[in-house]
């Protein structure tokens, strides 16, 4: 009987390589691939220069062939202009959920196809599971709660699903670093990629600068009443629970609402970023087909925040309103709302 063939997206970076490593253990047939998406030479950043040759030096010593790909006129097109276009729509992008999205799911597993590969691979922290009763793939959620990427999937279709496969998924990260060291993987203390892999420094404000320059209009800061508070400096510049660049005030003042279309920025105490309803488009549904009635989930509103209980239901125009039983801080226009039943995603959608 032929193996199964799986190609497998490659970073350069422990979790790519362990998963790798973990495919060859399970004898299926292997193909590392890597994306060249960004020119970057900073240390610990995956998908540039560095991060293509680590992952064909841990190809080699797994014995798989190893493939790179230019994609960076395809990242700079999907992921970098969607980046900075949210910012300037005064929205707060993330760029991850798009990649994977467009990029990983979308294009590599095209490609994988193409390699007559009957899988594609990642180094996720997340499970792929099948539902037989109501035939339906499901995603789940990593062993490793604070590792857990399942938010960043929730755009997965069925057919995605279907040819997908998470190794990392029943590991925690010290469990991946102790198997790279078995392995005899150089990468096994690589330290882990941080923030938004394609901004050096992590610094948003000079990135955009520099993609669609210093043009952004100063414009009002105003508190809930209308009350002119000062000025700002750029809509992209801001975020709502945003407390830096206000100016001074009696006391702590944040970001609670962003109005790109009258250029202002309406500030206020921490007690006015509480919010118990959100609004959300573009829905993808995993564990059901569709939306038929109210129901009751946990949902998360940013990858680093807790999951809280609430209630969804449909509204007009393939929109769900999202209901929590506790108002959540800084609801954040641009952000993914992902929904759980217990370690199964439900579905998810993007915040208006």
């Amino acid at each position: 009987m032929s193996k199964k063939k799986v190609v497998i997206a490659m970073s350069g970076g422990v979790d790519s390589s362990v998963a790798a490593g973990l495919l060859v253990k399970a004898n299926y047939e292997v193909i590392g691939i890597n994306l060249k998406l960004f020119d970057t030479e900073e240390p610990g950043k995956c998908c540039g220069s560095q991060g293509a040759e680590d992952a064909r030096t841990v190809c080699q010593k797994l014995g798989i062939p190893f493939y790179s790909f230019d994609y960076r006129q395809k990242f700079e097109e999907k992921v970098i202009k969607y980046f900075c276009l949210e910012y300037e729509r005064g929205r707060t992008p993330n760029p991850c959920v798009v990649c994977n999205e467009e990029i990983k799911f979308g294009d590599l597993l095209q490609k994988a196809k193409t390699l007559g590969a009957d899988y594609m691979a990642t180094g996720h922290y997340a499970k792929v599971g099948y539902d037989r009763k109501n035939e339906r793939y499901l995603l789940k959620k990593g062993k490793d709660k604070k590792k857990d990427q399942s938010y960043f999937l929730f755009p997965l279709s069925q057919k995605q699903l279907e040819h997908t496969l998470f190794p990392l998924g029943d590991y925690t990260k010290d469990e991946v670093r102790q198997l790279a060291k078995k392995l005899g993987l150089k990468v096994h203390d690589k330290p882990a990629s941080q923030d938004i892999c394609f901004i050096a420094g992590c610094d948003y404000h000079k990135f955009l600068i520099n993609h669609i320059g210093d043009t952004y209009k100063s414009g009002l800061i105003v508190n809930s009443n209308s009350e002119i508070l000062g000025k700002h400096q750029g809509i992209p510049f801001y975020t709502v629970g945003q407390r830096k660049g206000l100016g001074p005030h009696k006391k702590p003042m944040y970001v609670i609402h962003i109005v790109q279309q009258k250029n202002v920025i309406v500030i206020g105490e921490e007690k006015e970023l509480y919010q118990d309803t959100l609004t959300a488009k573009n829905l993808n549904w995993i564990d059901i087909e569709k939306l038929t009635k109210p129901l009751k989930v946990k949902a998360r509103i940013r990858y680093g925040s807790k999951e809280s209980e609430a209630v969804i239901s449909s509204m007009d125009k393939d929109l769900v309103k999202v209901k929590f039983n506790k108002p959540q801080r800084a609801i954040t226009s641009g952000q993914a709302v992902v929904f759980y039943d217990k370690s199964k995603v439900v579905g998810g959608g993007w915040i208006i």
